[in-house]
């Protein structure tokens, strides 16, 4: 499992025992998320994508497609069905990506459907704004973290998000999950007041960490022995998003794409947990909210973080930006 650095977008890539491969989602416009993506898929010895799920729409998930697939063969498209949205963030993305799908396998997922994934078991929990109702193996008890959920307005929220394609991923006793950019009042629907999924090793932080997501309800219920946060700087790391993921039962460690402005120096993770630091002075800038005249964000290569994981449950997550590793003994 390589979560790849876009800069606060998104793309997860997937490897199966067999070398088969699924790709989460494309990253950003332009070249720079896919020639990350593609490194990525090199290193894993990968030579095609062998299924690509595009969670939902918006631009940080599906804007590195037309560039990526013009550089390795895509095999099956899956998805939650058309946009919801009537503006599309990447202009007629949804004629271009019929062209891309048309010429290869696409399926319209909806949750209980499984992914045909070698070796591993994916299911899907969420999909066009509707959640599983037959619990899996391990799921199906009360989940006591509804007691205290409170909704939000969400009247602000760009309607494709929970419409986002969710999966968990089980390979033997190992399991995580990737959300997309499900939202927190739709967290509710699919985890109270009964927990239909159980328990997870890894939790991949709903929407990049930032607050619109990650409810109690979603990670206490979930109680994931880590959390690795796709973020950038100045995307995710909400204080609260860090507070609800500090609190959660059985969570040893965060890992994260990149340190956070938001979380500042008090809910950051340790920097040896943390794929792409900052420069110094930049960091150093946030704290004394002394100005740098505009200049701020990653710079240098980007790194990704690796998780390894065995049939038994034991897992490996490395951080390739120093070769920090630790292994976990699973839920």
């Amino acid at each position: 499992m390589y979560v790849i650095d876009t800069e606060g977008g998104h793309a997860v890539l997937y490897v199966s025992p067999s070398g088969e491969s699924l790709l989460e989602d494309t990253g950003n416009p332009g070249t720079r998320d896919p020639d990350r993506i593609m490194d990525a898929i090199h290193a894993a010895g990968v030579t095609q994508i062998d299924h690509l799920i595009l969670t939902h729409y918006h631009i940080d998930h599906v804007g590195g497609l037309a560039e990526l697939a013009k550089r390795i063969p895509i095999k099956h498209f899956i998805d939650h069905g058309a946009t919801v949205e009537a503006r599309e963030q990447v202009p007629d993305f949804q004629k271009n990506y019929a062209i891309l799908y048309s010429a290869a396998q696409h399926t319209v997922v909806k949750p209980g459907d499984k992914i045909p994934f070698a070796g591993v078991d994916v299911t899907v929990v969420t999909s066009a704004g509707h959640v599983i109702k037959t619990p899996l193996p391990g799921g199906g008890k009360p989940n006591p973290a509804c007691a205290d959920f409170k909704p939000r307005d969400e009247s602000h929220v760009d309607p494709e998000n929970p419409q986002s394609v969710g999966v968990v991923y089980t390979f033997g006793k190992f399991r995580t999950i990737n959300l997309g950019d499900f939202t927190w009042n739709a967290e509710e629907k699919l985890m109270c007041p009964a927990n239909p999924i159980g328990k997870v090793d890894v939790y991949l932080t709903s929407h990049h960490g930032i607050d619109q997501s990650g409810s109690p309800a979603l990670v206490h219920g979930l109680e994931p022995e880590v959390a690795i946060m796709h973020n950038s700087t100045r995307k995710g790391g909400a204080v609260q998003t860090m507070q609800v993921l500090y609190t959660s039962p059985g969570l040893e460690n965060i890992w994260q794409l990149h340190w956070a402005y938001a979380a500042g120096l008090e809910w950051n993770t340790p920097g040896v947990f943390i794929a792409n630091m900052e420069e110094p002075e930049v960091v150093a800038s946030v704290l004394t909210k002394t100005p740098l005249g505009g200049r701020g964000g990653h710079t240098g290569p980007a790194f990704w973080i690796k998780v390894s994981a065995q049939a038994d449950g034991w897992f490996t997550v490395t951080n390739t930006r120093n070769n920090f590793s630790k292994t976990y003994r699973g839920n």
